[in-house]
C-alpha cells in the first residue's frame, strides 16, 4: 500500500465553468489594478475610468444598471449624465 501525502489545490485538476473562469479573470484584473494603484494612484484611476467607458460601450450603455454604491457613483461621474450609447 502506498502512503499518500497532503494534496494541494494545484494537485487536483478540476474543470471550471465559464462563470467561474470569468470570476477568476475579474479577480485577477482587480488585483492588478490594486497593484498599479499602490505604485501610481493616478494611473490606476485613469485605467478604471477607461475600463468603465469601455464596458459601458460594450454593454450598449447599460453599465450603470449593474453597479451600485461607490462604483455607480464613479460610473455616473465618468460617463456624465449622457444617454446610454445607442
Amino acid at each position: 500500500m502506498t502512503k499518500l501525502g497532503q494534496l494541494e489545490d494545484t494537485d487536483i485538476d478540476l474543470s471550471i465553468d465559464d462563470g467561474e473562469a470569468g470570476e477568476r479573470r475579474a479577480s485577477e484584473l482587480a488585483n492588478r489594478i490594486r497593484m498599479v494603484a499602490a505604485q501610481d494612484p493616478l494611473l490606476a484611476q485613469d485605467l478604471v475610468e477607461e475600463l468603465i467607458v469601455a464596458l459601458d460601450r460594450a454593454m450598449d450603455g447599460t453599465i450603470r444598471d449593474h453597479l451600485d454604491g461607490p462604483a455607480r457613483g464613479m460610473a455616473e461621474r465618468v460617463l456624465g449624465d449622457s444617454d446610454p450609447v445607442q
